[in-house]
């Protein structure tokens, strides 16, 4: 159903270099000095013992077997604390070991995932509902953000479970044996969200979600469209029609891999790291065993609140992987990934937090490193960069194995004042972005114009970089910036920053604002589809936005279904990419499209 008023929230400098390793003549005399004082100083407690693998996964992480008495008391415990906690400090994880369970209803408020431990979502059956609502936002589901359901199946009592989210929010790896519902009670705005290796029996409805992306999937119907549904490698998606209705419809996905889960091995953890998949269609799991292979748990430093930076580096140069338990961790130094195939996976949306102006986390032109499931919060002092996948000037051919980023968030501002220069800078190539929310802040603490500065939010410099789910809002320049070669955009949503105080604010040289999608003059191939920005200048609502999209007018670089909508009458585009496309006017919230370019 249309929607006729605008949300009221949801949403590059190049990355310096990781440091590099001393060598040489200074090495060894660092060596040699370290060997002397060691002779005469007694050793320190903090690492002398290698750091062991494996352990209890902590408080906050809940879990259930079928004999387990009153998980739906625990379960409304747990919603009662954070259904409405958006900026709290609380994280949780519930987990379902395999079996049967009746007659519950899982409400999930914020920085609350729910997962089963099964190696396929029917090992564990819920005869009940995985809820997402927007009660305590009075039917407004636009903030219902950072939460997820994964790994379960689930038999809706009505016939059809409600998952009514907005950004940061993935069903990942469900199976609904019925109908799902993407709007809130009521039918107030929404504007989500992501769904991945997921079957839904049933029929889909979106009813008031602005817009969605369905990726690697199978749905039984999809009921309606609002401004942009888009699909890729889908079985059951409606067939391509945008601009009436604004469906994108490819058959596949290029190139994907689920993201990393837990499992139970018997009474053993394992995280179970799925094979990479090219031209994927459909789900990964409804014809026997998935395609990858387990890691032990003992093989992963199980990261609890309170572990320091040295630590975790300390564990990771020993060569184990990392499990962020559910809660909120302060590094004063990088995280530094520097090991093909390591695995960062974070429960219960575990948040890292840079102090001093650190960034949060490196990664290593390395093969195969799988970051899923956390997120990274700026810090008060500014960040040039908050996470980078590979040093500046990677080169590096990952193209068999690839970096993903998958269910990673990043946030300035909100949760206090943040400040980061550049979000994301991706230089390794090959590397898949598979569904983040990157978001400088327009509501909660610690937010204005120059208080939660945030110039940039994501820049690629690596080459044949694919972003499956790119959701990017509110920065004060660029969203997002492309140097790479033969980049690909599958589903992007953005709005620009509500609170430029004036037109000035944003004046980018001669033109109008800074576009929201941005590609480099020098890039040769690039192709985008399904792609939407935003407007909502509330506090002046006369700037004007020259457009959504700037890109160069060459052979290779194409682009499939573009949007750009004035919320309200908020501000307003003059064209959508370039100088092509209707102006956006007036007060309807009608998006101005480009159907094809060039």
């Amino acid at each position: 159903m249309p929607v006729h008023a605008p949300p009221t929230g949801s949403a590059a400098f190049r990355g310096t270099p990781s440091p590099s390793r001393r060598r040489g003549l200074a090495a060894t005399l660092a060596a040699t000095l370290a060997a002397t004082l060691l002779a005469f100083v007694p050793s320190s407690p903090a690492h002398a013992d290698p750091i062991e693998g494996g352990s209890d996964l902590g408080p906050n992480v809940i879990v259930f077997d079928p004999s387990t008495p009153n998980i739906q008391g625990r379960l409304d415990e747990v919603f009662k604390q954070q259904e409405s906690a958006q900026f709290g400090s609380g994280r949780y994880q519930f987990l379902f070991k395999p079996g049967t369970y009746n007659g519950l209803n899982a409400q999930l408020g914020f920085y609350t995932s729910v997962s089963g431990l099964g190696l396929s979502p029917d090992d564990v059956s819920i005869n009940g509902d995985v809820t997402v609502d927007a009660g305590w936002f009075n039917g407004n589901a636009t903030q219902n953000f950072w939460r997820s359901a994964e790994n379960l199946s689930l038999n809706p009592v009505n016939g059809t479970n409600r998952w009514a989210v907005s950004q940061a929010a993935p069903f990942r790896r469900m199976h609904v044996k019925g109908g799902l519902n993407l709007a809130p009670d009521g039918y107030g705005w929404a504007s989500g969200g992501y769904i991945a290796d997921s079957k839904i029996d049933g029929s889909v409805g979106p009813y008031s979600q602005q817009q969605w992306y369905t990726r690697d999937s199978q749905v039984g119907g999809w009921q309606n469209a609002v401004w942009n549904m888009t699909f890729s490698g889908v079985e059951g998606a409606p067939a391509q029609s945008f601009p009436d209705p604004p469906y994108t419809t490819l058959e596949t996905t290029p190139t994907s891999r689920e993201k990393p889960f837990l499992h139970l091995d018997g009474d053993a953890y394992k995280v179970f790291v799925p094979e990479k998949r090219t031209n994927a269609r459909g789900v990964t799991w409804d014809s026997g065993a998935p395609a990858g292979s387990s890691i032990d748990l003992d093989q992963f430093y199980v990261v609890k609140p309170g572990a320091t930076a040295q630590t975790i580096n300390a564990a990771l140069d020993q060569g184990l992987n990392l499990l962020f338990t559910p809660g909120v961790y302060h590094v004063d130094e990088t995280i530094e990934v520097n090991r093909a195939d390591t695995v960062v996976l974070g429960l219960g949306l575990a948040t890292i937090i840079p102090d001093n102006g650190v960034t949060a986390m490196k990664v290593a032109d390395v093969d195969g490193v799988k970051l899923a499931g956390f997120l990274i919060d700026a810090g008060p002092v500014n960040s040039e960069t908050l996470l980078e996948v590979g040093p500046e000037g990677s080169s590096a051919d990952h193209s068999a194995n690839p970096t993903t980023v998958q269910d990673v968030f990043i946030r300035i501002g909100g949760a206090g004042p943040g400040k980061a220069t550049t979000s994301m800078v991706v230089n390794s190539d090959d590397t898949i972005i598979d569904h983040t929310w990157v978001w400088r802040a327009d509501h909660g603490d610690g937010v204005g114009w120059e208080t939660n500065r945030a110039d940039f939010g994501v820049r690629v410099n690596g080459d044949d970089v694919l972003a499956t789910g790119l959701f990017v809002e509110h920065f004060n320049k660029y969203d997002v910036e492309w140097y790479g070669e033969r980049g690909r955009t599958i589903f992007f949503q953005n709005e620009k920053a509500y609170d430029a105080p004036n037109q000035a604010a944003v004046q980018n040289g001669d033109t109008k604002g800074y576009a929201a999608y941005r590609v480099d003059d020098s890039v040769e191939q690039h192709e985008g589809w399904g792609m939407g920005s935003y407007c909502y200048y509330n506090v002046d609502p006369t700037i004007q936005q020259h457009n959504g999209f700037q890109a160069p007018v060459k052979p290779g670089v194409k682009f499939h279904h573009l949007l750009v909508v004035s919320l309200g009458g908020q501000g307003q585009y003059e064209r959508v990419i370039n100088d092509t496309g209707e102006p956006t006017s007036g007060m309807s919230t009608v998006p101005s499209v480009v159907v094809q370019f060039p």
